[in-house]
């Protein structure tokens, strides 16, 4: 299969092959369609906004007293045996990693899902070293044997389907081709056991990081959370520094919210609580666990009052599932690590506005988003707020922001707004237009490529609504 090179400079482009691909869009609008029907049947039973007020309540409260907590962690963490690391950047905690597989002589690492490894292209920075690493996440393995990225936070392969999914691993392992989900799954199993036995390093992510108990909180479906935590002599978890809840009480209302919202499950197959190395006497568990702290812009995001809001994500992947726009181009189509609304509003502060200054335009501003947020982040305000920032009236501090549109595009938006703040200005307008209505030109930039011109009514909505009443009164 032919692998390609995403970017978000070239969302449009990217967009546009997509929407133009029937296969991508089938694979997904199946997808979707299955994972809305199973979140909404799940809650059925529940007092969803309950459940959603708490789950923002806990985040935000830990949220406020992130710098406190994450003291608290690291002294917790130390004191059960767990090693603390702190990573300014990507490369930071890519150079720590590595350098904590070179002191233990290791050769390959084997890695359970984590979005924050791909956030640092953790992958290419080992196998750069001469270190291999490898994906146990079956849909991350697929993703990886075809050279791809992931394209949904929570499902990596879901843009490919059976057929597809066949050919790759009988061009790269030698399986049968064949339809049978069974054989597929158990010979990824069969191909990955051997790998986790015989890995010198497991690398994970972190879901939960409790604050109170020094707990790493792991939640999967597969076993290969489990198998990469526990089997190899060395376990390195690594995570961003929002991820950190205050109590352990605090875990499963956010567990609730997450394996609803991610998958429809009540919950999910292993949740793994990690609160240490192997003690003497246990015969399982890793000798050594490592702990690494990633902020990568996130102590940037925190400093804003409203952007902050994006630091409470759980990852559960719904805001794409419910995006029109996700829905039909998929997570390639974003060019980054995290795709769909979320993404939209995370992406800007680690790549800078300048480079993903298309990723905020990406929504139709339905509100889907923010309606199905497990932890209610107010995703389409926040999409705005990039918005405005990208044509250089925003406040915030994105890097890159500031981005200029002409003079003539900035007048026709601010001439529209003061008509809109002034009712009868507006009146006199619409009058007007409805008058020269003849004049209005077939082409108006962009808009008219794909579209026909709009051209104002003879007489408003409200016109002519007056003079319905007046006849109706008339006749009385």
């Amino acid at each position: 299969m032919s692998v390609e090179t995403y970017t978000p400079r070239a969302f449009h482009r990217q967009a546009h092959d997509a929407l133009g691909n029937p296969q991508i869009r089938g694979n997904f609008r199946k997808a979707m369609d299955g994972l809305m029907a199973k979140r909404r049947d799940v809650f059925s039973d529940w007092d969803l906004e309950t459940l959603r007020e708490l789950g923002a309540n806990i985040r935000l409260r830990a949220l406020a007293k992130l710098p406190n907590l994450l003291e608290q962690l690291e002294a917790n963490c130390e004191a059960n045996g767990i090693r603390v690391h702190w990573a300014e950047d990507g490369e930071e905690a890519c150079r720590i990693i590595r350098e904590l597989c070179e002191s233990h002589g290791a050769k390959s690492v084997i890695k359970g899902k984590s979005m924050v490894s791909e956030e640092m292209h953790l992958n290419a920075h080992l196998e750069a070293a001469g270190i291999e690493a490898l994906e146990s996440d079956l849909g991350e393995y697929l993703v990886q044997l075809n050279e791809q990225t992931p394209s949904h936070i929570i499902m990596p392969a879901i843009h490919l389907n059976t057929d597809e999914i066949s050919d790759i691993m009988h061009e790269k392992t030698g399986t049968e081709r064949t339809r049978d989900v069974d054989y597929m799954t158990a010979a990824a199993r069969a191909q990955l056991r051997e790998r986790f036995m015989n890995a010198d390093v497991g690398v994970s992510g972190v879901n939960f990081a409790v604050a109170e108990t020094g707990t790493l909180c792991l939640v999967e479906n597969e076993g290969n959370g489990r198998m990469t935590t526990t089997v190899p002599p060395v376990h390195i978890a690594v995570t961003g520094i929002e991820k950190v809840v205050e109590h352990l009480r605090d875990v499963p209302p956010l567990y609730a919210l997450l394996t609803r919202s991610a998958t429809g499950q009540h919950v999910t197959t292993y949740f793994n609580m990690i609160s240490g190395p192997r003690k003497a006497g246990q015969h399982d568990g890793p000798r050594e666990v490592h702990l690494v702290l990633v902020d990568s812009g996130r102590s940037r995001i925190y400093q804003d009052n409203e952007l902050l809001d994006t630091l409470r994500c759980i990852r559960c992947g719904a805001c794409m599932n419910h995006c029109p726009v996700y829905t039909r181009v998929g997570g390639h189509s974003y060019g980054t690590t995290y795709p769909g609304p979320i993404g939209s509003i995370l992406m800007p502060h680690m790549l800078g506005l300048e480079e993903t200054k298309d990723l905020p335009t990406a929504s139709s501003l339905c509100g889907a988003c923010g309606e199905v947020c497990p932890v209610k982040i107010p995703i389409p305000d926040l999409l705005v707020r990039l918005r405005r920032e990208a044509v250089g009236e925003g406040r915030g501090n994105v890097p890159g922001a500031g981005v200029k549109r002409t003079k003539k595009e900035v007048a026709a938006w601010k001439t529209w707004q003061w008509l809109a703040t002034h009712p009868s200005a507006w009146r006199g307008s619409l009058l007007m237009a409805g008058k020269l209505r003849a004049l209005t030109p077939s082409r108006l930039g962009p808009w008219t490529q794909y579209r026909t011109a709009l051209k104002p009514a003879k007489r408003s909505l409200h016109a002519l609504v007056k003079a319905h009443r007046r006849e109706g009164e008339d006749e009385s």
